[in-house]
């Protein structure tokens, strides 16, 4: 069940942000979000994440999400944690690829948002055989 969820959120996640749409993909995050392990920055939150999409979404900079391989780490009722490789093609051609840890929470309102995400060091990746061959 929790790799159910994990698989539906991440395809939502992907679907969200290949097509653009701020409001479906923010819907998936949640106001408590932290993000580290992105270089340069020591946290991100929720507002400096709904920025950024604004921005790449507007100038349609996200030519697609995708995730590859699914690693199960725990599991509750409220949130399910698991690693995964992300990669992200920017309309320039551009590509950003890593490995990351995510934690999911069910919110009061019945929907599983991202509360956490670790972007993960090469080495961790390839440790959890992350990385695609």
């Amino acid at each position: 069940m929790s790799q159910g969820i994990a698989l539906r959120w991440l395809t939502a996640s992907a679907e969200t942000a290949t097509a653009n749409d701020f409001n479906k993909h923010m819907d998936l995050i949640s106001k408590k979000v932290s993000v580290t392990g992105v270089p340069g920055f020591e946290h991100i939150g929720y507002d400096e994440w709904a920025a950024q999409c604004q921005h790449e979404f507007a100038d349609h900079e996200v030519q697609s999400v995708h995730y590859d391989g699914l690693k199960m780490l725990a599991s509750t009722p409220e949130r399910v944690m698991f690693k995964t490789w992300e990669t992200i093609e920017a309309s320039d051609g551009a590509v950003n690829a890593h490995g990351v840890e995510v934690l999911l929470e069910m919110e009061k309102d019945g929907k599983w948002r991202l509360l956490q995400q670790r972007v993960l060091p090469d080495e961790e990746s390839q440790h959890d055989g992350l990385i695609p061959q």
